[in-house]
């Protein structure tokens, strides 16, 4: 009775419609074409179905011969099923659907507003607003900027508060590089290339570009993988190249290097990094040009000289905190000082990442930009370097709430991405992304219109611009600088109110130069060391 039972009526049913259609095909001439037919379907059904009890690799499939393929075929559209009918506009992750909504509406000058009131409850753990004025500001009509280059810098920055973060070419398509640049260009904001390199789809529409220079040095990389002065030199004297960043770690996997087997290397990608095709191309998880906080320092200015007196700072995602107070306390010991410092939070990510990293390695934004700031403002630092961010902000709100703990300016990945045509189908790692943004396929990146698209990236980023100039004037203020902690409102798990100056570390000016008595710095400041990463023995 086995061939009976539920999980193989399928192949029974599939082996005798087989045999009855061959039987029929040979006893009635007159319907041997229909037969014919209806057996090369049943036939395939049976060749599939004993195929699925004799193999080894999938039990479902030898327990449930040809029904078990729709487990697979579900488990494939799970997450399209999920998006499309049963997530609702704030529970979608990453990035919920209203947040996606607001980028596509602003990005094709649609109707942004909403009816009928927020969807959130106002009453539950972890909600958050800003705090309006009585007395509110007209909105600034001029997109906010400021400058960024110190007392060493002869060619300080005009940026923008709002700008493209880093992904390299190879990550996403050549079409999505150069929508996003000539959006740049559009906008009068600055797009960061990545640490793959700048490509020649990077300096074709002539956008303002910050050159991302990670652990493999590409496009300054010597034969043996190690940095090349002469190299870098050359490639940073180009106009288009405005700043300079050097990436300790990001986000997604902080701490974890990274290969591209030889296999994958193309001429152009060979060209562009710098590399050559007869061996795999790796990303070391540390620097080979430093290997201290001071050496940090003195490989910046380097940096400086060498571009020609351009801006030069580095990246980061926060770890152990007394590695990134042995850089302040480095600043303090040399005089030497980076123009900026982008502190990436955990929660970015565009590029693939282990579960375990992307998870659970790596401070959030927040809690590593608050840190950074107070770090700073505790060693009399704070007004001579500025501070970028990057995680998870797409909103004027989400501009605002970390320009309040401390942030100059905000970088953004993901939500270009949407602007260019992302739908978070999640394919990125895959190389089958459907809108042709994070693949290398030319014939999914044609589907990506270039003129289009750049329209759309410049839009993006001046309505959102507009929004955050919006929510500074609602809250009586004339710029960002202007935003505190005490503007920040978080109901906690006990009901109670907080603003951010209750929720974040902060420090007096100089305080830690005197003897910092926060609990959260004193420690970490007495294992911090300039002259090595690891911790300082206690009782040394």
């Amino acid at each position: 009775m086995l061939p009976f039972e539920k999980r193989f009526l399928t192949l029974t049913l599939a082996i005798a419609g087989a045999i009855m259609l061959a039987l029929l095909a040979l006893w009635l001439p007159a319907w041997r074409g229909p037969a014919l037919a209806g057996l090369v379907v049943t036939g395939l059904l049976s060749l599939i179905g004993m195929r699925d009890l004799v193999q080894t690799r999938h039990a479902v499939l030898r327990n449930y011969p040809i029904i078990g393929h729709l487990r697979f075929l579900l488990e494939n559209i799970r997450p399209e099923i999920r998006q499309y009918f049963f997530e609702d506009d704030k529970s979608g992750m990453p990035f919920p659907r209203d947040k996606r909504a607001i980028v596509y509406q602003r990005a094709k000058n649609q109707l942004d507003k909403r009816p009928f009131g927020t969807h959130y409850n106002v009453y539950e753990d972890n909600f958050e607003w800003l705090h309006h004025s009585i007395a509110p500001k007209s909105p600034a009509t001029m997109g906010f900027r400021l400058t960024i280059g110190g007392p060493a810098c002869s060619k300080p920055y005009d940026a923008s508060v709002f700008n493209i973060s880093a992904m390299s070419f190879g990550a996403l398509s050549s079409n999505a590089i150069r929508a996003l640049n000539r959006g740049a260009k559009l906008g009068g904001f600055a797009h960061d290339t990545g640490e793959g390199g700048v490509s020649p789809y990077h300096r074709e529409a002539g956008g303002d570009l910050i050159w991302e220079i990670g652990s493999g040095y590409f496009g300054c990389r010597g034969a043996d993988g190690s940095f090349d002065p002469e190299k870098f030199a050359a490639a940073a004297s180009d106009p288009q190249i405005k700043m300079i960043e050097v990436k300790l770690s990001q986000g997604a996997k902080p701490g974890h290097g990274g290969v591209l087997p030889k296999a994958k290397i193309t001429p152009e990608i060979a060209a562009i990094r710098g590399v050559p095709m007869d061996r795999d191309c790796v990303s070391p998880a540390c620097h080979s040009a430093f290997s201290s906080p001071v050496g940090l320092l003195e490989f910046l200015d380097r940096l400086r000289a060498l571009s020609g007196g351009k801006p030069v700072g580095f990246k980061l995602c926060i770890g152990h905190p007394w590695e990134f107070l042995g850089i302040v306390k480095a600043m303090v010991e040399t005089g030497l000082r980076p123009d900026f410092i982008v502190i990436d939070g955990k929660e970015g990510g565009t590029g693939a990442a282990p579960l375990e990293f992307m998870d659970h390695l790596g401070m959030p934004l927040r809690d590593g930009l608050s840190f950074a700031h107070a770090a700073l403002v505790g060693a009399n630092l704070r007004s001579e370097i500025k501070l970028g961010c990057a995680g998870k902000i797409i909103s004027g709100f989400d501009m605002a709430r970390v320009m309040a703990l401390g942030a100059d300016w905000c970088n953004a990945a993901r939500g270009f991405m949407f602007a260019v045509g992302c739908i978070q189908a999640q394919h990125c790692h895959t190389g089958a992304c459907p809108t042709g943004v994070a693949t290398q396929d030319p014939m999914r990146q044609r589907a990506l219109d270039v003129p289009d698209k750049a329209e759309r990236v410049a839009r993006f980023h001046q309505d959102t611009v507009k929004s955050l100039a919006e929510i500074i004037a609602a809250a009586g203020l004339d710029t960002p600088k202007q935003l505190r902690p005490q503007h920040i409102m978080r109901r906690g798990a006990d009901g109670r109110i907080h603003d951010f100056s209750q929720i974040y570390p902060a420090l007096q000016p100089g305080e830690l130069l005197s003897g910092a008595k926060n609990t959260l710095f004193e420690a970490p400041w007495r294992l911090a060391s300039s002259t090595h990463f690891a911790p300082v023995p206690e009782g040394v």
